[in-house]
């Protein structure tokens, strides 16, 4: 939805920031959604919700004026007082949160992967739409810095035609942590491929366009896990891209984040944007923010790998999360574009559950 700003709650003053409810201070809450929504100009963290006596004193003490509460129930009992519900709770909560955020007149902000579902995101959106509501998905890898170079580098045609697209975000996690992202429960909607899968796979479809057909190898590797821990997805995109994903707990030695072949250069980047680094560390948006050594520039070049000093260093662009909040807070007050609509998540969605039924099936599944 774009030319006509969706509105505040009829108690917000003009030209007084939004006030946003944020629903969970786990790790999504407490390390990327509240300090990016605490360093967004025209927003203010208003309430934060949980009920653990750990993370409430923890919000406290990191944002000191917010309101707590212990559960979503407050925090809609008092609606009429905020202007964005932000859901950052287990994925199980997130269609039942929205939906009840859209019906009580809320713009929504969700955590990926939005729903467990295609079909249950579509609902979402159709619900949003039908009510004139902002929608949208935080899906920040959108901002990492390798993916916004990656993105300058086809709009400057450096790699000519890309064949394909090698993506993983790779992990060495020998030993199980726990918790529902780890748990066999399909109700939790757990395991890495709805986990950095979403990443991955959004990326893809926003490079290279819709999927055509969908193949995938899962398995669960470490002893005592439940749930998917090391994951391909090979995607054939309608536009003949081939994009070739890899999300795993269990590798040892880490591939390249991205390599990309094309018909005049390819290009490789090792390591994982910084700004997820900061965050956890209690580092905030300010100058410099994003940058990287450096030392940690990826190559462009052909015919020669760059371990050997084939191709030549190509500058890293800054990673960008705070740019998402931006976005969201200029399409609540301007009308501009939702950043990351539920469609599109849907889109996502429907790769991943092709990917788990070609795994489980060995098939391979056209969508």
């Amino acid at each position: 939805m774009t030319g006509t700003p969706l509105g505040t709650a009829p108690g917000t003053a003009p030209g007084s920031p939004l006030r946003v409810g944020l629903v969970g201070y786990g790790l999504a809450g407490s390390v990327f959604h509240a300090p990016l929504i605490a360093a967004t100009e025209g927003l203010t963290l208003d309430t934060v919700v949980t009920s653990n006596p750990e993370r409430r004193q923890q919000a406290r003490a990191e944002f000191p004026d917010v309101r707590l509460a212990a559960s979503p129930d407050e925090l809609f009992d008092r609606a009429a007082e905020l202007d964005l519900i932000v859901v950052a709770s287990p994925n199980k909560t997130h269609v039942p949160l929205a939906t009840t955020a859209l019906e009580a007149g809320l713009p929504v902000v969700v955590d990926k992967p939005v729903a467990g579902t295609a079909a249950e995101a579509r609902t979402l959106a159709a619900l949003a739409e039908e009510r004139g509501l902002l929608l949208s998905v935080f899906q920040n890898r959108r901002w990492d810095n390798d993916f916004l170079t990656l993105r300058k580098l086809l709009e400057e045609g450096e790699l000519g035609d890309v064949w394909r697209f090698e993506s993983r975000f790779e992990r060495w996690r020998p030993q199980l942590k726990g918790g529902w992202r780890e748990s066999g429960d399909p109700a939790e909607i757990g395991g890495l491929l709805y986990d950095l899968g979403s990443h991955v796979v959004d990326q893809a479809l926003v490079l290279f366009g819709p999927a055509a057909a969908v193949y995938a190898e899962s398995d669960v590797r470490r002893p005592g896990a439940e749930t998917d821990d090391d994951t391909f997805i090979a995607i054939t995109h309608a536009s003949g891209v081939r994009s070739h994903l890899h999300v795993s707990a269990t590798t040892a030695q880490l591939g390249p984040r991205f390599r990309v072949l094309g018909s005049r250069a390819g290009y490789v980047k090792y390591g994982l944007d910084p700004q997820e680094a900061a965050l956890r560390e209690g580092r905030r948006p300010g100058p410099d923010w994003g940058a990287e050594p450096e030392s940690l520039w990826g190559r462009v070049g052909s015919g020669e790998s760059p371990v050997t000093g084939g191709g030549r260093p190509e500058p890293t662009l800054p990673g960008d999360y705070p740019a998402y909040y931006a976005a969201v807070a200029k399409a609540l007050l301007e009308g501009a574009p939702n950043p990351v609509t539920a469609r599109e998540a849907a889109a996502a969605l429907d790769v991943l559950e092709a990917a788990r039924r070609s795994a489980r099936e060995k098939v391979t599944v056209t969508l």
